[in-house]
């Protein structure tokens, strides 16, 4: 009688277990200095030949646990993984090495074990390559060469402003605090545009504020305004949008560009074009006719506004086509690609037509 009774008060030692999900439950055991095996045994798994286990110390350090070796709960932090399999992998989170059974791991994972605060991004760290933020449900093949590094650190978003990619520590941020981090001068006059991926650009002010968690945030792109005379600028017109590659382009060279829709027609102007020498002026007001299925279907011909005339009084052949944009009548140059300088779907765009424009100029003049 006396030996049940001092069975039943024996001291019990609850325990947390979990598996590869990391999801814990507890257990008692009575045996206060038990074998890896034992624990495992107690766990319910009955397979121990394979078994990792895996102690995970008050600070978040996995510590191996043999199958064979006594662990003395006294001391212990109670709480373990174990995991069939016959291997453990390696990596490192925040500098501490860490041990992993499985040879996938989730981003979940990877943050419990490695204790990252929820306020922190948790990036796999490369060599090679850049950095990469981990999601919750993103997995990591353990098994790469190498010992896979991790590393928390502050939450940011990223920004484009005219090719100056900032950080924000907010997930919103005005288009003035964009325009001081990337160091350009606010009280200069600036048309701004904001690009998303999908959307027509849209013009923003400086006390716009942006949310930087929007999908498809693309850039911030600045175009210096005209002022003449003390007088307010004229907004330039964009009733369509350009490619990428040519709005690039047009906005490092080009004083002044718009688009213009008139007549079912669409039209790209570019202010203040600079024609070679050997024309009675230097510069001109130039023409596209951008098709609406470009860059699909091909740019062809040139328009300028006024006339071009050679210096030396020769008359300038093919240039008899008439259209009137905004009430001007600009001239067209009948210059059209030949079988060697085809318009090429994905290759040819206003960047290249230019080109060709330039070319014809310069043609007259030698």
């Amino acid at each position: 009688m006396q030996n049940f009774e001092a069975l039943n008060q024996a001291p019990r030692y609850a325990i947390e277990v979990a598996g590869a999900t990391l999801a814990f439950t507890t257990l008692q055991v009575a045996d206060g200095t038990p074998t890896g095996r034992q624990l495992a045994l107690a766990a319910g798994l009955r397979n121990t030949d394979d078994i990792v286990i895996l102690e995970m110390q008050s600070d978040g350090q996995l510590e191996d646990v043999r199958p064979d070796e006594v662990v003395n709960l006294q001391d212990s932090s109670r709480k373990f993984i174990m995991v069939n399999s016959d291997r453990s992998y390696n990596f490192v989170v925040d500098g501490g090495r860490l041990s992993w059974p499985v040879r996938l791991i989730s981003g979940a994972q990877l943050r419990k074990l490695g204790n990252v605060p929820g306020h922190m991004a948790l990036y796999q760290e490369f060599t090679s390559a850049p950095d990469k933020i981990l999601e919750v449900t993103d997995l990591v093949d353990l098994d790469s060469a190498g010992v896979e590094r991790f590393a928390s650190r502050p939450v940011s978003w990223q920004l484009n402003v005219q090719g100056v990619m900032i950080n924000s520590g907010s997930p919103t941020i005005s288009v003035r605090e964009a325009l001081i981090m990337a160091k350009f001068d606010v009280s200069q006059g600036w048309q701004i545009f904001l690009k998303i991926a999908g959307k027509p650009k849209q013009a923003v002010e400086l006390d716009t504020v942006i949310d930087l968690t929007e999908p498809g945030i693309e850039k911030l792109r600045l175009t210096p305004k005209e002022v003449n005379n003390g007088e307010a600028p004229q907004a330039e017109r964009r009733d369509f949008a350009l490619l990428d590659v040519d709005e690039d382009h047009l906005d490092q060279f080009a004083i002044r560009w718009e688009t213009i829709v008139e007549n079912d027609r669409r039209w790209l102007i570019v202010d203040s074009y600079r024609v070679p020498m050997g024309y009675t002026s230097g510069e001109t007001k130039l023409a596209l006719e951008i098709p609406g299925t470009y860059p699909g279907s091909q740019i062809d011909m040139f328009y300028c506004y006024p006339p071009l005339a050679l210096s030396n009084g020769r008359e300038i052949p093919a240039t008899q086509v008439r259209a009137v944009i905004q009430g001007v009548e600009f001239h067209g140059w009948s210059r059209h690609r030949g079988s060697a300088s085809e318009w090429k779907i994905g290759v040819d765009n206003v960047v290249t037509h230019m080109a060709l424009v330039e070319s014809a100029l310069q043609k007259e003049v030698e």
